[in-house]
């Protein structure tokens, strides 16, 4: 048995199929994974997101210590509750993991990192921060809750409603922003789905209580097999998967989170970003959108010329085009046309540049 979120036993009482997930006992869908991932383009659906890692950090040189760490900038912060995406890179310029930082105030930013990294991220940040006397606090007494969706932000207002005086702020929050509150509640407007909606960070033990609230309010629950389309359609990379550490952002179709300005601020992994960048990659992310009958998976073959030009990093069937997509890491070189092997059988696909769904509507 893996390590178990506050909202276990209201996944087990829902039908739900867990499954184990970076170590975690996990909801994999509630009956129809399709149906989640519609219900979430369409209406509004509630993810237990628990497993990520929510990590505070605070000190006078917090800022110091997140400009070295981090390959995006954090001076792009202006704002107090302000997020940004980045990468956080080893010495070879590999991802060691992406996430959100959330700017709170001079001396206090959040962070959060994926659940599968959860050990090696904290004992990296830990290592680097000696220096800056940084005080870090994985905050395992939170759970988090995601609701997402064209109808996810009114549904949540109802329930906010009904559970204090949050609703007013959260309402005015603009994208990519988070509100911190003092009964240890943030509610943060991002995701992972593509859709507009709330990251919520809540004491363990009011996570049922908000859960069942949003139920109430016709929010339905969504499972990671949901996430994953949701992600992939949206163009989102998958940790692991589309990007490690054997990668660089640049590698991984993610070289618009590397911030290069100013030049003199010394980054972990710049000096090999900076020869990579200037030597062209060799090896590139893209979209691969089928034209063919089957489905794309994981470590299939990509062709080109009747050679082999990469493979697939994340393939799956996508329920908003009504055929396969996928992301795969190739020739930097390759054109808009490519095969891919599917047992053996080669099958026409389009090379695109994600996303292939925007807004609940196609782009590619």
């Amino acid at each position: 048995m893996g390590k178990q979120t506050p909202l276990y036993e209201t996944h087990v009482e829902s039908s739900a199929k867990v499954v184990d997930f970076g170590g975690w006992d996990m909801p994999l869908h509630y009956g129809s994974q399709m149906k989640e991932h519609e219900l979430v383009r369409n209406s509004a659906g509630i993810f237990d997101v628990s497993h990520m890692t929510v990590v505070d950090l605070s000190g006078e040189r917090v800022a110091d210590f997140l400009r070295y760490l981090l390959a995006n900038n954090i001076d792009r912060l202006k704002q107090p509750g302000k997020a940004l995406y980045s990468c956080m890179l080893n010495e070879a310029g590999g991802v060691i993991d992406d996430l959100i930082v959330y700017y709170i105030n001079d001396t206090f930013y959040r962070m959060v990192v994926n659940a599968s990294t959860r050990e090696k991220d904290l004992a990296w940040i830990e290592k680097h921060a000696v220096q800056f006397n940084i005080d870090i606090k994985e905050r395992d007494d939170l759970a988090m809750i995601a609701v997402q969706g064209p109808l996810a932000r009114e549904k949540v207002h109802a329930v906010l409603s009904k559970l204090g005086d949050k609703k007013d702020r959260v309402s005015e929050l603009g994208q990519f922003f988070i509100a911190m509150f003092d009964d240890d509640w943030a509610i943060a407007r991002t995701g992972y789905t593509g859709e507009d909606g709330y990251e919520i960070m809540l004491p363990n033990e009011v996570a049922s209580q908000f859960w069942n609230e949003c139920i109430a309010q016709g929010v339905k629950p969504a499972g990671l097999g949901a996430r994953d389309t949701l992600r992939l359609e949206a163009g989102m990379n998958l940790y692991g998967s589309d990007m490690d550490e054997t990668t660089s952002p640049l590698e991984s179709a993610l070289g618009w989170t590397v911030a290069w300005d100013p030049e003199d601020r010394d980054f972990i992994g710049r000096k090999v970003l900076a020869e990579q960048r200037a030597a062209g990659i060799k090896r590139k992310l893209v979209g691969l959108l089928l034209e063919d009958k089957g489905v794309l998976r994981n470590h299939q073959a990509v062709i080109v010329d009747g050679l082999e030009a990469g493979e697939i990093t994340s393939g799956s069937y996508a329920p908003s085009l009504g055929t396969a997509i996928a992301f795969a890491r190739v020739t930097a070189d390759i054109g808009d046309r490519a095969k891919v092997d599917i047992r053996g059988k080669q099958v026409d696909v389009r090379v695109v540049k994600p996303p292939f769904v925007r807004n609940g509507k196609a782009v590619v």
